[in-house]
């Protein structure tokens, strides 16, 4: 297992990381739906959130650092690490490296790799989902012309648009709302590839299993097979 001071920062701030995802996440849905909410209660919610913010911050500077780098060869090799800083709507969604940073602390993991990969694709559709629809709500309910006016509305159309499904029935207007679209589309894809991808292998190392014990088994004890003294099975 790599001892480096990178890897050792990243396995250890791992909770820490996935509280703050939590937080900035809560904090920015309570900001979205709560239109009726004193203000001391607005600013308490972008206070955490700003500090959730400041927390990814660190995070991504202390890696920079102890990886050795040069800022722009770390920018180039760490782009999604970039990307998630600039949209923090996107880091709850790595709140599944958690999982990971836990296991490397016990040197294996609990689940096999067809389970993790399953597992994983599912809490990332939901986080994703959730603050997708957040995002399209913000965008789209107080547009002119817009189809999506509830959060309900968000909801369903980044459901359809995640499962690949598509009904036409909802579309987002503004331009960072179809930015958001074309995003949750990706993701949408790249889960489903990913989920069936996995299922597919294990079926494949079942039947690969299956035919093996076949091959091992003796004549006489093939599965049909049936004994000429008595004629029975």
């Amino acid at each position: 297992m790599t001892d480096t001071p990178l890897a050792r920062w990243e396995r250890h701030n791992g909770v820490v990381l996935a509280v703050a995802s939590l937080v900035f996440l809560a904090a920015y849905a309570v900001l979205v739906l709560g239109h009726g909410l004193p203000g001391a209660v607005q600013t308490l919610c972008l206070a955490l959130a700003l500090a959730a913010w400041a927390v990814f911050l660190v995070d991504y500077v202390a890696r920079w650092h102890l990886s050795g780098q040069r800022w722009l060869r770390f920018i180039r090799t760490h782009w999604l690490d970039t990307l998630v800083l600039l949209l923090p709507l996107l880091r709850p969604v790595r709140i599944v490296q958690t999982y990971e940073a836990v296991q490397r602390r016990q040197n294996e993991p609990r689940l096999s790799l067809h389970a993790r990969v399953i597992a994983y694709a599912g809490l990332s559709v939901t986080l994703l989902g959730f603050a997708a629809s957040l995002a399209l709500y913000q965008q789209e309910h107080a547009a002119p012309d817009a189809d999506i006016r509830t959060y309900g509305d968000a909801v369903w159309f980044t459901c359809t648009t995640l499962s690949t499904v598509g009904y036409g029935d909802l579309a987002p207007v503004t331009p960072i709302g179809r930015l958001v679209a074309v995003g949750v589309m990706a993701c949408g894809l790249a889960l489903l590839g990913a989920v069936t991808g996995s299922f597919s292998s294990w079926l494949l190392q079942v039947f690969a299993r299956e035919g093996e014990r076949d091959a091992e088994r003796p004549p006489g004890n093939s599965p049909g097979a049936f004994d000429g003294k008595d004629g029975q099975a």
